[in-house]
């Protein structure tokens, strides 16, 4: 079939209907990868007629490339391997077993801040040198740095402030500071806090070596695995910078860029004009294995972008206006696109950072066609000549201001920039957004409020209390609304020059101006990769932020996952003290209840500058116009609009610092590895010597009672509830990915196996032995088990009226022979993409969740490991049908099961009511039909 001449065909009738942009990468995928099977001729027309096929065909999409992280990857890699052992127990070649389209594994999930302002004096010392000196911030103390603001790799030849007024304290420290510049270890660029990127890359190695000597065996014996070691970056901005191809060539052969990744923002390409979204670790299996990703053809919503952006908004600001907008419309399973006159103003930082939130509003896609500033970007980073050639050819580049090109929408709403203002967003849940100069209104508000979402419910004569803490022999105050945690880190802002280098001049400006941060807040910059320390170094703007406590202590997801190492023990001791409402403030995509540390009640996103003005203020009970952030030493008050950047200022620096040199080198350090990684020793067998002693990687148990063929479809019957949830109950709770709690039955398990609390790592690092994360399935200690009563991973063994750990009443149930399901409310598995969410409760007996709706795709996990989700009918709920929890449930499955099938539900207390089964396609019924994609796919294989 020949490509060219179906798109003179595709030409004419996109010309005629305006097919949205996001649909012709479909329809091309389709073309391309016709082969009468997999994807047929009718897919592509159905395509093509997406008009009035949207939300009834379903259709086959196949991806150029598969992209993984080492938290949801290594599951998949151990899986991989797992197969491979069970493809030769049915007499199989396991050698087979190779995924068969590029497949790229970022490790940047494993990065813990062992090292940072508050943490160092606690920390391990990985090298056996001194890891006492804390030091101290804007006043007194000699700094770490070994780099001046006006020295380093790409530093301004003039100064970067003058020799007078309020800059005399940071020029007392610049004396006691090195001009020798020390470099970043993998991208050779010096950093500000040089000491703890080693120490903590250097521990990232120590903890993480038998997971990452699985990641280079992997890339030894697996054919189109490549593995980018950890200090490269994080996952997205790797896939920005050194992965995403916009267009591929192989062999003079010119097809869009597309992906799949198991992370949720894997849509953060979407930006840069790449289709690309989020899918479980099952489901890329299955494409590294020659499935196309099955979809039904989406509705498409167009959002229009008119106005001038205020200068006082940043990118962040638009995301949460865009996220509370889209959330407000119901966007959940569809494709969001871009177009408008105001899109031209957003740069491809801009549009990747609005991307990145997509799982936020909830759509699979958020997608920005190709344009000149789409070029001009690629241009920067060398990228592709051809493109242009190719996209314009192929009718994939706009022009946003040309409203002739304005595609055909399923809806279209639209968002006036100009009315955007600077937002946050929290305590709780990255949908409630609030007006910054109303955040003192809605915290004050939110102390009121009875606990759920928003509230708190502290005592009127309790909300002014005051704990008094010593910290490094200082006296300090501590009250509801401090701030304890400053984070600027993560893929959605930090790699976003505009904001990032916001942030370091509104540093400059504040330093300039005699301002500091108290140092008991934990501060740190967690980069996106190197590029970011490149920029805001070269922009002398770096050792600023350094002074104020926000040191680059690595290049990965470290506070955003829960990976931030404690509290000073006075502060934490405080905060339990006079039971406060502590607050942290961070520049990243999550701020779920629990998610950056246990005594941390309130979290709020906001933008970096916006985080580096909470952290000096030391409180988000702040109202910033008619308060000062702080007194100088000289007694005078300073605002925040004194020193708050405006965005010519920001846009002058960008122009002259994010140049195109800069990404050809970075590339260059990538491509010359790490030499850590290098030396790292690795088996090279096709089947991986497992070891049985192992606390980290194990092969998984999915196979152990495999066959050729499937069992036949059954019943469930007797089932017990083993959890009774309310709503939004995320994939954190279900399977969280931070530290594991020392009273846990994984604390448990890896103490039976001779490990010790320091030794026991996180969740997400433990993700290749499912003897671990079984158990630490539910563990959240945020957790809330409507039979409980109150937060804790427990439930209650209804046979002996026993209150238990979520894994021990499954074990006992298992041992009865009793099916277990869930009880939840609506939002079911709400937030990051992670397969063990799903995989978690299929090794603990749950044959099935009955929820009032779900987030997609932790529901498209739940089919893919043989849990089927059910839904109660609209109206309906466990509370609507006076549902205790306590009685057994007998689920009716019939042997036509099929997409939107409605299932009988019979209660051992003779209620009797209907559920309908969320199949979104027929091949998703064959994939619970096989007890999962893995079991499917190794049978085709046998």
């Amino acid at each position: 079939m020949n490509i060219w001449h179906l798109f003179s065909h595709y030409h004419y009738l996109a010309n005629q209907t305006l097919l949205p942009y996001s649909i012709r990468v479909l329809f091309e995928a389709a073309v391309r990868n016709c082969d009468g099977f997999h994807i047929k001729k009718e897919d592509a027309l159905n395509i093509l007629d997406w008009k009035n096929q949207q939300n009834n065909a379903d259709v086959p999409f196949w991806p150029a490339r598969v992209l993984l992280q080492d938290f949801t990857g290594i599951p998949a890699v151990v899986d991989f391997a797992a197969m491979r052992e069970a493809v030769k127990k049915l007499g199989g070649d396991p050698a087979k077993v190779n995924p068969v389209c590029p497949t790229d594994l970022i490790v940047d999930h494993s990065l813990q801040i062992d090292y940072s302002k508050s943490a160092i004096q606690n920390a391990p010392n990985p090298g056996g040198g001194d890891a006492s000196g804390a030091g101290t911030r804007s006043n007194g103390g000699k700094l770490h740095s070994k780099t001046s603001p006006c020295r380093g790799y790409g530093a301004c030849s003039s100064p970067c402030q003058s020799e007078a007024g309020s800059a005399s304290s940071l020029r007392k420290q610049s004396a006691q500071i090195e001009n020798t510049p020390l470099l970043c270890p993998f991208h050779l660029q010096p950093v500000a806090e040089p000491e703890n990127v080693l120490r903590s890359q250097e521990m990232e190695f120590n903890r993480n070596k038998e997971r990452l000597q699985f990641f280079k065996w992997s890339s030894k014996v697996f054919q189109n695995v490549t593995v980018v070691p950890p200090g490269s970056g994080l996952v997205h901005q790797v896939n920005l910078e050194y992965l995403s191809r916009v267009v591929f060539d192989l062999g003079g052969v010119f097809f869009p860029d597309s992906v799949v990744g198991t992370d949720s923002h894997t849509t953060m390409v979407n930006g840069l004009g790449i289709l690309g979204w989020g899918v479980g670790g099952i489901e890329s299996e299955a494409v590294m294995l020659g499935q196309p990703v099955t979809l039904t053809l989406p509705q498409v919503v167009g959002c229009k972008l008119v106005g001038i952006i205020n200068p006082l908004a940043t990118s962040i600001d638009v995301v949460l206006s865009i996220t509370k907008q889209l959330r407000q419309v119901g966007v959940s399973g569809k494709f969001v696109e871009f177009f408008g006159s105001g899109v031209s103003q957003l740069s491809v930082a801009d549009r990747t950072t609005i991307a990145n939130m997509c799982p936020e509003y909830g759509a699979t896609v958020s997608f920005f066609p190709v344009d000149d500033v789409t070029l001009r970007h690629l241009k920067c980073t060398a990228k592709l000549e051809s493109v242009e050639t190719y996209l314009k050819a192929v009718k994939l580049f706009r022009n946003y201001d040309n409203s002739s090109q304005d595609p055909d929408y399923s809806q279209v709403i639209e968002l006036n920039l100009s009315s955007i203002a600077p937002y946050v967003s929290g305590p709780k849940r990255p949908q409630d957004r609030v007006v910054v100069t109303d955040m003192k209104k809605d915290f004050q508000n939110s102390l009121n409020e009875k606990v759920g979402f928003k509230g708190f419910q502290i005592p009127p004569e309790k909300q002014k209390d005051t704990v008094d803490i010593k910290y490094e022999g200082k006296d300090y105050k501590l009250s509801h609304g401090s701030v304890v945690i400053a984070a600027v880190i993560s893929c959605t802002n930090n790699c976003n020059p505009s904001v990032m280098l916001g942030a370091g001049l509104l540093a400059k400006k504040a330093i300039e101006a005699g301002l500091c941060v108290k140092p008991y807040i934990k501060t740190s910059l967690s980069p996106g990769s190197g590029m970011v320390t490149y920029y805001l170094n070269a922009s002398c703007v770096l050792p600023y932020l350094h002074t104020l406590g926000f040191e680059v202590i690595g290049y990965g997801c470290a506070t955003c996952v829960g990976n931030t190492a404690p509290l000073p023990d006075s502060v934490v001791a405080g905060i339990k003290k006079g039971e406060l409402v502590a607050c942290g403030v961070l520049s990243g995509n999550k701020n779920f209840e629990g998610r950056l540390c246990d005594c941390v009640c309130a979290n709020y996103l906001a933008s970096p500058p916006l985080v580096v003005a909470y952290a000096i203020a030391g409180t988000i009970n702040i109202d910033f116009e008619s308060e000062p952030l702080g007194v100088n030493s000289k007694g005078k008050e300073i605002y925040l609009c004194d020193i708050w950047p405006s965005r010519e200022e920001i846009q002058q620096v960008e122009e002259q610092q994010v140049i195109p040199s800069m990404f050809k080198e970075l590339r260059e350090k990538m491509e010359k590895g790490n030499k850590r990684w290098n030396a790292l020793d690795a088996p090279e067998s096709d089947l991986y010597p497992w070891d049985s002693k192992s606390t980290y990687i194990r092969c998984p148990s999915f196979f152990d009672t495999f066959t050729k063929e499937p069992s036949p479809l059954q019943s469930i019957e007797n089932a017990h509830v083993l959890l009774h949830l309310g709503d939004s109950v995320t994939t954190d709770h279900i399977s969280p990915a931070g530290s594991i709690a020392r009273n846990s039955a994984a604390a448990r398990y890896l103490t039976s196996k001779g490990l010790t609390p320091r030794e026991f790592n996180s969740y997400g690092a433990r993700r290749g032995n499912d003897a671990v994360m079984t158990r630490g399935t539910f563990a959240n200690i945020r957790l809330v088990n409507k039979f409980i009563g109150k937060t804790g991973p427990k439930t209650i063994y209804f046979p002996s009226g026993q209150t238990l750990d979520v894994f021990d009443a499954a074990e006992r149930y298992h041992r009865e022979g009793f099916p277990l399901i869930i009880l939840a409310g609506k939002k079911y598995g709400l937030g990051n993409s992670r397969d063990w969410a799903a995989k978690g409760p299929y090794l603990l007996g749950v044959k099935a969740i009955l929820a009032e709706s779900y987030e997609k795709i932790h529901k498209n996990h739940l089919v893919g490991m043989g849990v089927i989700p059910l839904q109660f009918l609209p109206g309906e709920n466990a509370e609507v049908l006076g549902l205790t929890g306590k009685e057994q449930y007998t689920i009716k499955l019939p042997q036509d099961l099929s997409p939107g099938t409605i299932i009988d539900v019979m209660t051992s207390a003779g209620k009797t009511f209907k559920a309908v089964a969320m199949f979104e396609n027929n091949m998703e019924v064959t994939f619970y039909k096989h007890s999962g994609i893995l079991n499917y796919v190794a049978r085709k294989m046998v």
